[in-house]
């Protein structure tokens, strides 16, 4: 029995004892993992050693009963000691919090607490350039036409002069040649009837001049007589009858002139008549004659033409009205943003703004927001106040911000990635020795495309992280690496 004394220096191979399965142990940190283990390899060790002493007393003949009961209530002292110990030891272990997860220094963006103005801005990532009202030159045919020539694609400059394409109407050529026609026969019928009514004219005024000639012999009749008849030399009834003819004459003599008039008025008015035939005749040969110049459809501005909605082809036919061009002038355009209605409730008419082309920024100012709201968001027309630089053309992507209102003396930060305005956010706010981080709850207010107000939660100079740090929602601190 003296392999079993424990005073012969009797040591156990480790691999003897139990030990607990390595997967019990990884989902705490590796050095909570050693401790644990090591309480538990030290507990084993108690535990055997005393079953041996037990098994080695068993084992001896003692001829003392006394002594052997001794010794057994101290092995059992020891062995409650030793459990003591051990359960003390396993609920501290079980109390002890995880080490806090370490984040790479690199995958995070921070930023520091500021306190200046803050300019109120939004956004629009998904605009285009488009043309003004002003600068947009629709041609639509003059008449029913069929396409039989194309000079000039969209994309290409063109000037006021340039002919876009070539239009046929075999139908427009027999009316105007009907309205040349129709304008000649109406100029000569207005001389024929010129002639005629001067021919009638100056017979009437032949006949009042004869009345005319006797009015005024009759008169000198009728004085010559009186003077006789003053001085006696012929009867009062010659004087009578002289003096009645006289005045006879001088009736025939006003009606004549009347009539004169009356026929000359007469005459301007069937004149006046048949030149409204001649310009009615001389206006539809006009229209004629400009459908049959439109034919040639030409520019008109100085631009870039335009596609159309539909693209036209040659051969096909387009009636009257339909739009055969578009051009439009490459100096006035402007700027259609597409804000977020939640953002768009504070823009303003008149506000600053700036669109970046991706090849320069140009100041503008808002000119129109659209009161209908598509797929989320609002149209806000920018009105461009700088030169376009090289490069822009219709439809261009481009990049707004506005400016809403400048805040003066406040506490801001950059924007997190996560979170709202007017609203609690919890941030992770870097340690002094920037080794590591804490969750703390941060008020925001008004919020700004790049910037946000800090209400209260934070100080001037406080270092926060600002990315998406959801992944360590169920972690109040980090460290930093």
């Amino acid at each position: 029995m003296d392999s079993l004394n424990p005073s012969s220096g009797l040591s156990f191979p480790v691999s003897e004892i139990e030990q607990p399965a390595p997967e019990t142990v990884t989902s705490i940190p590796v050095s909570l993992a050693k401790f644990h283990l090591s309480l538990l390899y030290s507990a084993e060790i108690i535990e055997t050693f005393l079953a041996w002493q037990v098994l080695y007393m068993w084992s001896m003949d003692i001829a003392r009963p006394d002594l052997r009961k001794k010794k057994i209530r101290q092995y059992a002292v020891w062995a409650g000691v030793a459990v003591v110990l051990l359960t003390v030891a396993v609920v501290a272990v079980s109390r002890l919090k995880p080490a806090a997860p370490t984040v790479d220094r690199s995958t995070i963006w921070t930023d520091t607490v500021k306190r200046g103005p803050m300019i109120r801005q939004v956004r629009g990532s998904t605009g285009s350039l488009v043309p003004r009202e002003d600068s947009i030159e629709l041609i639509p045919a003059q008449t029913d036409a069929t396409i039989v020539r194309i000079r000039v694609l969209p994309g290409a400059k063109v000037t006021p002069d340039t002919i876009l394409m070539d239009l046929a109407d075999p139908q427009l050529d027999q009316e105007l040649l009907n309205a040349k026609l129709a304008l000649k026969a109406a100029q000569a019928d207005y001389k024929s009837l010129q002639a005629t009514l001067q021919s009638t004219l100056m017979d009437k005024k032949t006949a009042a001049a004869q009345v005319n000639a006797d009015y005024t012999q009759d008169q000198l009749q009728a004085q010559t007589d009186k003077a006789l008849y003053d001085l006696g030399v012929i009867s009062g009834l010659a004087y009578s009858k002289s003096k009645s003819t006289a005045d006879q004459l001088s009736d025939q003599h006003q009606l004549s002139r009347q009539q004169l008039d009356v026929n000359q008025r007469a005459i301007e008015v069937q004149l006046a008549s048949q030149q409204t035939k001649i310009d009615q005749a001389k206006a539809l040969l006009d229209l004629y004659q400009r459908q049959a110049q439109s034919l040639q459809v030409r520019a008109g501005i100085s631009g870039a033409m335009a596609p159309l909605a539909v693209p036209l082809q040659v051969g096909q036919h387009v009636t009257a009205g339909t739009s055969v061009a578009e051009v439009i002038q490459l100096d006035k355009l402007k700027a259609a943003l597409q804000i977020a209605e939640t953002q768009a409730r504070d823009i303003q008419i008149g506000q600053p703004a700036s669109i970046d082309t991706h090849n320069g920024v140009i100041p503008g100012h808002v000119t129109r927001i659209d009161p209908s709201v598509v797929n989320g968001t609002r149209t806000v027309d920018v009105t461009l106040d700088g030169p376009l630089p090289p490069g822009a053309v219709p439809q261009l992507s481009v990049d707004g911000t506005i400016d809403l209102e400048r805040m003066i003396d406040v506490l801001f930060v950059g924007r997190p990635a996560l979170g709202n305005e007017n609203s609690t956010l919890s941030l992770f706010k870097i340690d002094q020795d920037g080794k590591g981080a804490t969750r703390v709850p941060v008020k925001v207010g008004r919020a700004s495309v790049n910037d946000i107000q800090i209400i209260e939660g934070l100080k001037e100079g406080d270092s926060v992280i600002l990315s998406d740090m959801s992944r360590w929602d169920n972690q109040d601190r980090i460290r930093l690496e």
